[in-house]
């Protein structure tokens, strides 16, 4: 019995002893009179129990029947159902298996099953958000995944994903490597389904930012940095009149850094129940179940509901802009060299001013290769070069083979332990030996 029905007895006991009236236990309690008068018929019948609800320790009339629960638990305890947490867990029961519970039921059927461990709940630091911009695509989040999304069933793929700031739309796709290449084809696919956005915000990678040079005329004496030319991506971006914002640590970038953290937790779980094993497969899963989720449960409404993308226009060619580009030195003969390859400038394309000058050269990625001057672009051939014939290497005569030298017979019968002593020497030459 709760405090509050203690009370509520106390007030009956006075109303049946006549020591307050019925009303005025009516208004104490905050009940009708005619309520009152149901309680005390209850009195004398059940005694005290009377102010306890009659249900009370009865199991509930909505309670699921425990052979639902028993075949939930056995459907979280298969494999492909490890480390899911109680609110994939309920989405699950229900999709695949019909089995409709609310998250907190499941929770507490894991806990019992000790699939799933109940923490405590704690306050974490506070952290001061930035406050969303208001339009869809003003600000476009841009960031790579590298991890194990396949659990090891097949090869090592990344997630690129392109996080709406002011709707919290996504826009990603699996791929290989996290090369130029794979950036340029995703930011192809976005620009011709959206439009423009007005700014990308990323991290300091490689891709987008070359690094600084710097200067020295001795040693540690430091010069202004030289500003380095753009990267591949840097570079379209300027075409394509979409500002380039960096990010200065992860957390800068948080939303689309919690996006891969619901990500690396949905979306593995979901491509390991549909047995995903391959890239195309998880591209597959990504475009027809996990993106649709995402943008209709996670995403926001912006604050406006005026869209800042701007259209593709006329001079937006983007098999130019989202190329490899650089730059090369027209040669006297009107040719080009680029990856050992000579190209020949279209006697019909020369002009005045082309000798000597730099042309902007487009590997496209479907391989072909484009050269433009100034406004206009000029046709190419390649030129079939000769192959260099080297000079022949001047024959050598062979040395004859080296004969052994014969022995000179100068020292043939010298021999200094067969020879005569000095003394002895001196004595038959005649000489005096008392005098040497």
């Amino acid at each position: 019995m709760t405090q509050a029905e203690r009370d509520r007895l106390v007030a009956l006991k006075k109303a049946k002893k006549k020591l307050i009236t019925q009303k005025q236990a009516a208004e104490e309690l905050g009940i009708t009179e005619r309520h009152v008068r149901r309680l005390l018929r209850a009195l004398k019948g059940r005694g005290d129990q009377a102010v306890v609800h009659a249900l009370r320790g009865l199991p509930s009339n909505r309670k699921i029947a425990a052979d639902t629960e028993q075949e939930a638990v056995a459907i979280l305890r298969r494999p492909v159902y490890r480390g899911f947490g109680p609110t994939l867990a309920s989405e699950y029961l229900a999709k695949k298996h019909n089995i409709e519970v609310s998250r907190e039921t499941a929770r507490q059927w894991m806990v019992q099953a000790k699939l799933w461990r109940a923490r405590k709940q704690h306050v974490e630091k506070i952290h001061e958000w930035r406050p969303r911009r208001s339009r869809f695509g003003e600000l476009v989040q841009w960031d790579t995944s590298d991890h194990d999304w396949l659990e090891g069933r097949g090869e090592q793929i990344l997630l690129i994903n392109m996080i709406d700031d002011a709707t919290s739309r996504w826009f990603a796709r699996f791929v290989s490597s996290d090369s130029t290449v794979e950036n340029m084809n995703l930011l192809e696919s976005y620009v011709k389904r959206h439009g423009r956005p007005l700014a990308f915000y990323t991290d300091k990678a490689s891709l987008f930012q070359t690094a600084e040079k710097r200067k020295r005329d001795e040693p540690g004496v430091d010069k202004d940095a030289v500003e380095m030319p753009p990267t591949q991506i840097g570079r379209a971006l300027r075409e394509l009149a979409i500002a380039w914002i960096p990010a200065h640590s992860p957390q800068a970038k948080g939303r689309v850094e919690r996006g891969f953290l619901t990500a690396q937790d949905r979306l593995v779980k979901g491509m390991r129940v549909a047995g995903v094993t391959t890239l195309q497969q998880a591209n597959h899963y990504l475009e027809t179940e996990f993106l649709p989720w995402v943008n209709a449960t996670l995403a926001v409404a912006p604050a406006s509901s005026d869209d800042a993308h701007r259209p593709l226009e006329k001079q937006h060619d983007l098999a130019a802009i989202l190329s490899h580009v650089e730059s090369r030195r027209v040669n006297n003969d009107y040719t080009i060299q680029l990856d050992t390859k000579t190209y020949q400038i279209a006697r019909q394309d020369i002009r005045t001013g082309l000798r000597g000058a730099t042309v902007r050269v487009e590997k496209r990625w479907d391989g072909s290769v484009a050269v433009r001057f100034r406004d206009r672009y000029l046709g190419i051939s390649v030129c079939e070069q000769r192959p260099k014939i080297a000079p022949p290497k001047p024959l050598r005569k062979a040395r004859p083979p080296a004969q052994p030298s014969k022995t000179s017979p100068w020292g043939k019968n010298f021999d200094l332990k067969k020879s005569p002593k000095i003394w002895q020497a001196l004595k038959s030459s005649g000489a005096n030996p008392e005098s040497v």
